[in-house]
């Protein structure tokens, strides 16, 4: 039997509200989780965007709010100013006729706004975690009458780097409080959290539907990183893409594919963490509207995109999670459609792919990149076939007088077209077909240091001194790059990941371009490329390992 949402025993308020979004039936997770929390008790709700989530939990909220009070009774942590700006608007849709005050919180808006608002009295506060805590150090903001706490997106915030300002936000509120936490995945620090905060939570799981990929033709090619973006240039060419999302590992990331793709004539915008919510409207509408062709997006930006007609979707970068990976190509194959999933592996990244494989319970189909002859191929026949369809129409009245003329003047008719065809493959030149470089096969092989620089190995019996040896000097011995020194190492549990992804999220340079790190006892060693070397020691102080600072300087 259907749940109706008039069978959850909803305030008539909320009722009216649900009705005039037009909204009858109530999603999975919205039919399990609304019972549940509306009996106080923590849960973990496990689904992914666009399940109906936050109706979840706003409900719920809703219909436990005691009218009158000043303080905050309802806080919701969102990864993003995006999202935060997002919820608080179903807040605002859910409760329009139950009075209720919503304030989003978050960076870049006027704290004297925000602050003025909370003296005057909010209900529920939405906000993210960095300018929540600022509030909360300057004693403006006050939780202790916090009845409801969400943790939305609970893994994205916590691969964004903010588990020290959730636990000190967590802390801030009364004990008694409820704790809802809503996480796509529930990697091991989420579920640390969870024991740690949460007292015997009930647990709803909604099974990822993109795990039935049958829709879906996958499809992987092994390049150097270097040839990203040759390749996907050439993929383009040749493939029938309709709308297509690129996701990119950086925010700078975003910003660069995409201007690299628009100098080569491929209609691409970007969206990230960065865009103001205007810019980000108006890119949103310019890829629904067809106006854009291409969009390349961070994993949290895409967060609460909901667009049915992606024929394609790349993984020009890849995320560290299998379960990352089906969330992202369920974008595509949607509403009965058949999508195509390309994601890019570089050599030494293949060993993900046996990860997601095992995951999915599926085989990826390996290809070769179209070569120079198919891609010029390609070229002549959407020449021809652009040909066909002007003279299927017959518009061209004006063009034809102008080839008579050129006749009448003693030109031959088939040279006249030849001639006009090369005027039209002119263009071409603008858009040269890169080369790619051979592709030479991953040695997994590491230096037993923990250095992620495989030269080693390659250098033995050359002469040359190894990686090991370059780290006894505080000079990198890459021309360009310059070594850092950081006061955490094996000891303190210190991992390669852990270093780029520290450097990288905080200091907002592209994790790729982190040179050899060499990780030891009770110090790391790491080379940046010398441009960014002033934005990343800028950022010192602000580099955690768990719950401890990194300190970042020159070796």
């Amino acid at each position: 039997m259907t749940t109706q949402f008039s069978d959850l025993n909803l305030h008539p308020d909320l009722m009216q509200a649900l009705e005039k979004a037009g909204y009858t039936e109530p999603t999975p997770i919205q039919a399990q989780m609304i019972p549940i929390m509306l009996t106080g008790v923590d849960v973990i709700g496990q689904a992914q965007t666009g399940t109906g989530k936050t109706a979840a939990f706003a409900l719920p909220i809703l219909q436990n709010l005691i009218p009158g009070q000043r303080k905050p009774q309802a806080l919701i942590l969102s990864p993003t100013r995006e999202l935060a700006m997002q919820v608080a608007k179903a807040f605002e849709t859910y409760g329009a006729y139950s009075d209720v005050r919503v304030l989003a919180i978050y960076g870049g808006s006027s704290y004297g706004r925000q602050i003025s608002a909370l003296k005057r009295g909010v209900d529920v506060v939405v906000g993210t975690p960095g300018r929540l805590l600022d509030l909360l150090k300057r004693k403006s903001l006050d939780l202790s009458a916090v009845t409801t706490l969400v943790l939305d997106e609970g893994d994205e915030m916590l691969s964004m780097g903010f588990i020290d300002d959730i636990e000190t936000l967590l802390d801030a509120t009364s004990l008694r409080r409820q704790i809802a936490l809503f996480s796509a995945t529930m990697p091991t620090a989420i579920r640390r959290l969870a024991s740690k905060y949460l007292n015997e939570p009930q647990s709803i799981v909604i099974k990822d539907k993109q795990l039935t990929v049958a829709a879906i033709e996958q499809r992987y090619y092994v390049v150097n990183q270097r040839d990203k973006l040759a390749a996907i240039t050439r993929i383009f060419e040749t493939e029938d893409v309709s709308r297509a999302l690129i996701f990119a590992r950086t925010r700078a990331g975003t910003g660069e594919l995409a201007n690299a793709l628009a100098s080569r004539g491929f209609s691409a915008d970007m969206i990230n963490g960065d865009l103001s919510q205007d810019a980000r409207e108006r890119v949103m509408s310019r890829f629904k509207n067809d106006q854009v062709k291409v969009l390349v997006a961070t994993d949290v930006a895409a967060r609460g995109l909901d667009i049915d007609d992606i024929s394609h979707v790349f993984n020009y970068d890849l995320p560290d999670d299998p379960e990352v990976f089906v969330h992202r190509i369920g974008r595509t194959g949607r509403a009965g459609k058949e999508g195509i999933a390309i994601t890019l592996f570089t050599p030494k990244e293949t060993s993900m792919l046996r990860r997601i494989e095992g995951y999915t319970r599926q085989k990826q189909t390996k290809a070769n990149l179209p070569s120079k002859s198919e891609i010029q191929k390609k070229r002549k026949m959407q020449i021809v076939e652009r040909m066909e369809v002007w003279l299927n129409r017959g518009r061209y009245k004006n063009e034809l007088e102008m080839v008579n003329e050129m006749v009448e003047a003693g030109h031959d008719p088939l040279e006249i077209a030849a001639a006009a065809m090369r005027i039209v493959r002119e263009s071409e030149k603008q858009r040269p077909i890169e080369s790619i470089g051979e592709v030479r096969e991953w040695n997994s092989r590491r230096d037993p240091s923990g250095s992620r620089n495989s030269r080693n190995n390659r250098d033995k019996g050359r002469g040359r001194k190894s990686v090991r040896e370059n780290f006894s000097t505080k000079r990198s011995h890459e021309a360009g790059m310059v070594r850092l020194n950081l006061d955490k190492g094996r000891s303190d549990g210190l991992r390669p990941s852990d270093v780029v992804g520290a450097i990288a999220h905080h200091a907002n340079i592209p994790g790729k371009v982190i040179g050899a790190i060499h990780i030891q006892d009770q110090q790391t060693m790491v080379d940046v490329p010398e441009q960014f070397v002033d934005q990343v020691l800028s950022k010192n102080g602000t580099y955690r390992l768990r719950k401890e600072v990194i300190a970042v300087e020159r070796a």
